[in-house]
């Protein structure tokens, strides 16, 4: 009989409830029915199941082939352990191995699920990179046609015991939120995250597949994993083959460019272009290769974000894409928070693609969430390999971007009708710092040779110079 919890037994009621009442909730529908089978971070899914009551309403079969010719024998060979392939693997195993078992006896009346996960989790000299892939096959109803969800997770929490805890939690609210709270992505993703954090956990790329989600926007459902609070950041790459950031960024020298890209034109991938043509022969050779990215960001709000709002990021992303380069949405909006994220996966150099205005908001913004203030902002950007290939925009537009921002005292020298980051001065002290961060070649006043291509009044991003990502 079905739990009270779930009210009409379809939708979940608004009160939350934790891991141990869904687990119970579960083993309580007597119309569920699965195997799990986890290697890397024990088996903590099936532990909640198997702990809470009623186990053997739920589990069929529990399973952990931590040895690698284990695995092989039961998955193939040729894949990594903690890969797509892999997850993809166990499930086709385990989903082929319950039907065929179970079918025939339980078939007409259960709605079978197999749940897999293969985790990287921190290992004793805390070295590795804390990642895994989980992955769900399930029937809404009987007998009927298999849904896939493939989720990518980061690990965040400092010790092995607390990512295996977040890990079993991730686990129990995937299988609920499946067969209770897929009828939206926000609500969907709300319920996978629960009792989670980012200072737990991160997802970062999702597949799904399957009737249960033939009307979801895969590239707004990833839009929602930044806008709600659950990664970082994800990557929408230009061939639109999404994959999780670690291995897209693994080893990359970056250029990376961002903008709010309310005006999206062929001048925004000539800076990315320009910049990657400029990478010196050294970092491509100790590197996996050059990557240029557009970056969008949410302004690092948690929560608050309409369904409206996303669509209007996933038209952006699409905008970009036409002009041939991937896109990465940040939570946050600060340049050497972008600089700390995919320090995570390559210690390559990163380039940031600019226009002079998002310069200025670098070297004008107060700073505030820093104890340092301003010191504190550029030290935490230019310590982690960080170039600064600044691009020139028409005087005009500075004219009217430092009346508008209400600066006062900075000078600059026109050109041809255009400023460049070399006749730049900020006012005051802070045109001592500037010019050093200029002669140390931490900024980079444009690419020789590029000028001509910016001739002419440029539309720079947004309407206000507060709009614009920043170094803040």
């Amino acid at each position: 009989m079905k739990s009270s919890y779930y009210g009409d037994g379809n939708m979940p009621t608004h009160e939350k409830h934790d891991t141990h009442q869904k687990a119970l909730s579960l083993n309580l529908d007597v119309t569920i029915f699965g195997s799990f089978a986890e290697i890397g971070a024990g088996q903590e899914v099936a532990r909640w199941f198997l702990r809470v009551g009623g186990g053997s309403g739920t589990v069929a079969k529990t399973v952990s082939a931590y040895d690698k010719e284990v695995s092989d024998h039961l998955y193939g060979m040729g894949t990594r352990y903690v890969s797509k392939p892999r997850v993809l693997a166990m499930l086709k195993s385990e989903w082929e191995q319950l039907l065929g078992q179970l079918q025939a006896s339980r078939g007409a009346d259960t709605k079978f699920f197999s749940f897999v996960d293969t985790i990287s989790a921190r290992n004793y000299a805390g070295t590795n990179d804390c990642h895994g892939w989980v992955g769900l096959r399930f029937q809404t109803q009987p007998n009927g046609a298999p849904n896939d969800v493939i989720l990518h997770v980061n690990l965040r929490d400092s010790s092995n015991a607390q990512q295996q805890e977040a890990v079993g939690i991730l686990g129990v609210n995937l299988i609920d939120a499946a067969y209770h709270v897929a009828s939206s992505v926000e609500e969907f993703l709300a319920s996978v995250f629960e009792d989670l954090g980012l200072q737990r956990l991160e997802i970062d790329c999702v597949e799904l597949k399957g009737p249960a989600f033939e009307s979801w926007d895969r590239n707004q459902l990833h839009a929602f994993l930044v806008a709600g609070g659950y990664a970082e950041a994800v990557v929408f790459p230009a061939n639109n083959q999404f994959a999780p950031p670690n291995e897209l960024l693994y080893k990359r020298a970056l250029v990376l460019a961002p903008g709010q890209f309310d005006n999206a034109c062929s001048l925004r991938a000539n800076l990315v272009r320009d910049t990657l043509a400029q990478l010196a022969h050294e970092e491509l050779k100790e590197s996996r290769g050059g990557l240029g990215l557009f970056c969008l960001s949410i302004g690092g709000a948690n929560g608050g974000r309409t369904e409206a709002h996303v669509k209007e990021i996933v038209g952006h992303v699409e905008t970009l894409h036409n002009l041939g380069y991937g896109v990465v949405l940040f939570r946050a909006r600060e340049l050497y928070a972008m600089s700390a994220y995919v320090n995570r996966y390559t210690k390559s150099r990163i380039h940031f693609a600019i226009r002079l205005s998002v310069l200025v908001r670098v070297l004008e913004d107060r700073y505030k969430d820093l104890a340092g203030t301003l010191l504190e902002g550029i030290a935490r950007l230019f310590t982690q390999n960080v170039r600064l290939s600044v691009y020139p925009m028409a005087a005009e537009e500075v004219q009217k971007r430092v009346k508008m921002a209400g600066l006062t005292g900075w000078r600059w020298k026109e050109i041809d009708g255009m400023v460049s980051a070399d006749n730049l001065h900020p006012s005051g002290p802070l045109d001592s710092l500037y010019q050093y961060l200029l002669s140390s070649e931490f900024i980079i006043p444009g690419i020789p040779g590029k000028r001509a291509e910016f001739e002419g009044p440029i539309q720079m991003d947004g309407k206000v110079m507060n709009q614009e990502p920043c170094g803040s």
